[in-house]
């Protein structure tokens, strides 16, 4: 997420934390710095402007606080108006508190709205609501198909009307007819561009079903062109937040840093790859946080929370602190670690961790590597690796389809590893509910 930007201002963080002294001109050199790195991102220039003038002025206007760096001082200066630039707060949603909650997703086609839609109504699902969706897309072939098969995927009802092809009766009966849910989700047809026809069917549908929310879903990755789309379809439209999709992919963060700004909307959700569970809500700090490379930790705990069982999280982080943590307990904790997400995104939630194993090594290949030298052998020789002898060091690797010298790698690493963690267990005073991510690069080069 936000690759290029984050390097950029991990960069400039270092080179202000080893300033011992603030001028007017290391000040501003430093903000030209950044500056540099935030039109590169593709951030709205006159939101770069803003920035940089703010900056500047807390800057050279702030007093030294005894004990404190005054290069850190600065680096909490562009933190906080990161963090307001990205829209200070989280935005909850706005839920009906009596009735039928009604959210009226827009965007332009190709945006992933869709599929956002899907994400969303699963978010809510698991939030204690009961969602239903629908589609007006009466142009796109197989648009309503679509979101027929991620309702099945996931266990949420699509309202269907045979046979209708008016979008705004479609999105009235879905309303008259909520069948038990109280939250409905109303899929609206994308254009490539906006056109008149477009807002005119938007404005009819919003007026038939008064909806609480009004999101514009914007692909990230097309930079500047999304800012300019939301602007105008909040003039014409009017919306209540923004979602932003594809922060997964290769993106500069234009979108991210200058939405709300442009158009006073706060983003309130992010998706981060194609899976319906990548759809996280937007907090603005953590964020900003990690673009500086100082990590989410917060967002860490939570995919930790939502899909570890944490009683066995609990079992294993005992287990690793003691004599007992074999491969097979390793195994189901890579195991564990996987249902969290992609390794290299994890990574980059613990502050300087991507830095201090680097990117070559911050790859799921190695995970998925380590999983088949381990799950080709035998339970004893998991439990008692001692035994793994040059015989079955080569069987083991021709079940993984790995080299002898793989096999050799991951037995010494881990042997390494649970030395460490025994010693470490003489340090510590409890134990804590998540798991530990002991030898990421077991299987590594």
């Amino acid at each position: 997420m936000l690759e290029g930007l984050t390097e950029k201002f991990s960069g400039i963080t270092r080179r202000l934390q080893g300033l011992h002294k603030l001028s007017e001109e290391n000040i501003s050199e430093s903000l030209r710095d950044v500056r540099m790195a935030l039109l590169e991102a593709d951030v709205n220039i006159g939101v770069v402007k803003s920035f940089i003038a703010q900056a500047k002025e807390k800057a050279l206007g702030m007093e030294t606080i005894k004990g404190v760096h005054p290069g850190q001082q600065l680096v909490k200066i562009v933190h906080d108006l990161l963090v307001e630039t990205l829209g200070g707060q989280s935005a909850d949603l706005n839920m009906s508190p009596r009735g039928i909650t009604v959210i009226l997703m827009s965007g332009l086609q190709g945006s992933g709205k869709t599929t956002t839609t899907a994400k969303l109504a699963k978010l809510l699902s698991k939030q204690g609501y009961r969602p239903m969706m629908v589609s007006t897309d009466v142009y796109r072939p197989a648009a309503m198909e679509q979101l027929r098969v991620l309702g099945e995927q996931i266990d949420i009802p699509v309202h269907d009307i045979a046979g209708e092809t008016d979008p705004v009766k479609i999105a009235q009966q879905a309303l008259a007819a909520p069948g038990g849910a109280n939250v409905l989700l109303v899929d609206t047809a994308g254009r490539l561009h906006i056109d008149e026809d477009m807002m005119e069917e938007l404005g009819r549908i919003k007026k038939i079903v008064e909806p609480d929310e009004i999101l514009f879903v914007a692909d990230s990755m097309t930079g500047q062109d999304a800012v300019t789309t939301a602007k105008v379809f909040n003039e014409r439209i009017g919306m209540t937040g923004v979602v932003l999709t594809k922060l997964d992919g290769d993106t500069r963060g234009g979108v991210a840093l200058s939405v709300k700004s442009v158009t006073g909307a706060p983003v309130k959700f992010i998706g981060v790859g194609e899976k319906t569970e990548n759809f996280d809500k937007f907090h603005p700090e953590r964020l900003a946080g990690r673009i500086l490379g100082m990590g989410d930790v917060l967002s860490l705990v939570e995919k930790a929370q939502d899909n570890i069982d944490q009683s066995k999280a609990q079992e294993q982080a005992k287990k690793m602190l003691s004599a007992n943590f074999d491969l097979g307990d390793f195994l189901e904790q890579l195991r564990m670690i996987r249902k969290m997400g992609p390794l290299d995104q994890l990574m980059k939630m613990i502050p300087g961790m991507d830095q201090a194993i680097g990117k070559a090594d911050l790859d799921d290949y190695e995970i998925t590597r380590t999983e088949a030298i381990i799950s080709s052998m035998t339970m004893t020789e998991r439990s008692k690796p001692g035994i793994i002898n040059g015989s079955r060091k080569r069987r083991i690797a021709r079940g993984s389809g790995t080299q002898v010298a793989d096999v050799n790698r991951l037995l010494k690493n881990f042997l390494k590893s649970r030395k460490m963690m025994k010693n470490m267990s003489k340090l510590k005073k409890g134990v804590g509910s998540l798991p530990s991510f002991p030898g990421l690069n077991f299987g590594g080069r």
